[in-house]
């Protein structure tokens, strides 16, 4: 009977004590990239985010990394070689020059052309990889 005398009473003491007053709520965001969070905060959620990830840059490794020069001039020299092929294709479609079809070696990739009714047809494949590319280049542009 006590307890319930001292609940009646906290619950009348609270109904008769005038107003109530309460804040309003206010959103502060964190982010600062959403709308206003302090900007503060960014290098904080940014160290963060670094310090959970378990994830690895493949290309950080070769980044660094010194190529042998060796196989730095045979690149170079593909590329070269690849340029001039496709500089004398198209002076064959556009004039200056033709090139024959057949097929070429050139590194790792074996060109085969072909001229077809909608124009010349040109294949790379690069042996390495087995990955295939087929160009066509039109009559008459």
């Amino acid at each position: 009977m006590k307890h319930l005398f001292t609940l009646l009473s906290c619950v009348a003491f609270f109904l008769c004590s005038g107003s109530v007053q309460a804040q309003d709520f206010v959103y502060e965001p964190k982010n600062p990239a959403f709308g206003g969070g302090n900007p503060f905060n960014y290098s904080w959620l940014l160290s963060s985010a670094q310090a959970q990830t378990t994830l690895t840059d493949p290309t950080a490794s070769r980044a660094g990394a010194v190529q042998d020069p060796l196989a730095q001039f045979t690149s170079n020299l593909n590329q070269q070689v690849l340029s001039q092929l496709s500089s004398r294709l198209i002076a064959s479609q556009f004039g200056q020059g033709a090139i024959k079809p057949g097929n070429y070696n050139v590194g790792n990739y074996q060109i085969q052309i072909t001229p077809g009714a909608g124009g010349i047809a040109v294949q790379v494949t690069d042996t390495s990889t087995g990955n295939q590319t087929t160009i066509t280049i039109p009559n008459g542009l």
